[in-house]
């Protein structure tokens, strides 16, 4: 079998080499940084732990599958999964609160119908059900098979099955998904509900197809969990997995080039002059970075989904409290912005981008790992910022300030125990990533032209694929599995590879 070089040590590119490594290529992983996971990291102090990146999991089933294909060793036995319950609580801006049972839709509608009033349990039901139909139709050409070459159909076809809504004597259907959530849901906090799914990943739904209907779906379906001592953890099960399958990782090696030859990808150049030859190249890293490496030779194939332009970035604050976390507290709380078009145009319609009371989403997890005792705990505030290169973390003082004051709608007593608070920029997202201003992209998503499809795995250069977030199916932990699998596929099937079955 081949030689393969791996750059970046990301989950999609871990999930790539192991298994690779199982097909029996031999897998050298060329890492810029000290450590593995890219932008799955953890922060540490005064026996104090939390999670810099994702901090709950949708779709395990996608790890379970890399662990059952690399192994004997089930994930379960490498990590300990716990599924939250419940799933999360909403603050609106006009006080009204309710917790989601998670996995439950005959638990969600009971509680929406006692929280927000009769008839609006059964409205969002309905809209799951619509939901759903999305999901099957797009499961598999966004989530387990290589980018169509006809990629356009995606972009073209709407798959949610909108209601017909009738409107100044005119009959028409949502387009996008607050369009959805003003036409068929009909209440101003079931549509806050519905477009904090997509405001987390960074997409205005003023905008967002509503395809982005699946983002709901796939955590009623699937449920919510999260991984005993962080998020962290799952990065170093992969991690480990790989050396255990004899995947070679190089840390503080950085590739400054990938070689060609007779127009194909023949090895790597790092930024010490060593060259690796491979007989083929997995690039886990984002695209400006790419671009750098491929000298002399496009990235992208004729026809290839278009670049994505304004990606959104996190700023994340990390509070230590004195005093044990309280019985019954949910693991996250969205605290919903007082005003969503002021917020949504203070994101995505000036370049700086601040609003005083963003949407915030609350992580408590009830994790003894993360605390020094039962007499602390540990909680992580993220907001979403637009990506922004050469920011201080000075920038963000006031931002991050303006976080706690909104995190105290969630957390009452929160000034009274705070012993200290550190701030995580987009600067350290991209020190973590290599992605320009701390870009993090979003996962990919049907119609609305394409704009949220992502590059193919596959490259105008024979020999290299892309994988991870940045390319086909996008961002998001349980995407970069999957175009781990799928970039595994193609290269051990060749093109003609379709995906799982």
């Amino acid at each position: 079998m081949g030689r393969i070089a791996v750059i970046g040590a990301g989950t999609g590119a871990m999930a790539a080499a192991a298994r690779l490594a199982v097909a029996g290529h031999r897998v050298t992983v060329y890492e810029r940084t000290e450590t593995y996971g890219g932008a799955v990291r953890r922060f540490e102090r005064d026996g104090f732990a939390f999670d810099t990146g994702p901090g709950l999991l949708t779709l395990p089933a996608v790890w379970r599958d890399l662990f059952v294909k690399t192994g004997k060793e089930p994930l379960e036995d490498r990590v300990e999964l716990v599924q939250v319950d419940p799933s999360s609580r909403h603050v609106f801006a006009d006080g009204t609160r309710v917790s989601l049972p998670n996995a439950s839709r005959a638990g969600v509608v009971a509680a929406l119908d006692e929280a927000l009033g009769a008839a609006a349990g059964e409205r969002w039901g309905d809209f799951l059900v619509r939901a759903r139909e999305a999901w099957d139709r797009t499961r598999r050409p966004l989530l387990e098979e290589p980018l169509w070459p006809n990629w356009s159909v995606l972009a073209e076809r709407e798959p949610y099955p909108a209601l017909a809504h009738k409107r100044l004597l005119r009959t028409r259907r949502a387009s996008t998904l607050a369009e959805v959530g003003a036409w068929e849901l009909r209440d101003p906090r079931l549509a806050a509900l519905l477009e904090s799914h997509a405001l987390a990943y960074g997409l205005d739904p003023r905008v967002t197809p509503a395809s982005a209907a699946v983002l709901p779906y796939m955590e009623h379906a699937f449920g919510v969990w999260s991984v005993r001592g962080g998020m962290r953890e799952l990065a170093r099960a992969v991690y480990e997995r790989c050396v255990a399958r004899r995947v070679e990782f190089r840390f503080g090696a950085e590739v400054t080039g990938v070689l060609e030859k007779d127009g194909r990808a023949t090895g790597v150049e790092l930024a010490d002059g060593t060259v690796a030859e491979a007989d083929f190249v997995v690039a886990g890293v984002a695209p400006g970075t790419l671009s750098r490496c491929v000298r002399g030779s496009a990235v992208r194939g004729e026809g290839e989904v278009p670049p994505r332009h304004g990606l959104p970035s996190r700023l994340t604050v990390l509070l230590a409290l004195r005093g044990g976390r309280p019985e019954g507290t949910a693991h996250r709380t969205v605290v919903h912005a007082p005003d969503r078009e002021a917020e949504l145009d203070a994101l995505f319609g000036t370049p700086s981008g601040v609003t005083s009371r963003p949407t915030l989403t609350v992580l408590r997890p009830d994790d003894p790992r993360l605390v020094p005792d039962a007499d602390h705990e540990a909680i992580t505030l993220t907001s979403v910022v637009p990506a922004r290169s050469g920011g201080s973390r000075e920038d963000y003082v006031d931002l991050a300030e303006k976080l706690i004051a909104v995190a105290e709608r969630a957390v009452p007593d929160l000034r009274e125990r705070l012993l200290w608070h550190e701030v995580r920029t987009p600067a350290d997202i991209a020190e973590a990533t290599g992605a320009e201003g701390g870009a993090v992209p979003p996962p990919a998503l049907a119609a609305g032209e394409g704009a949220l499809l992502h590059p193919a795995n596959t490259t105008a250069l024979p020999g290299l694929f892309t994988v991870g977030g940045w390319s086909h199916p996008g961002g998001g932990l349980p995407h970069a599995g999957m175009s781990g699998a799928l970039v595994a596929g193609l290269i051990v099937e060749g093109p003609g590879f379709r995906g799982s079955q």
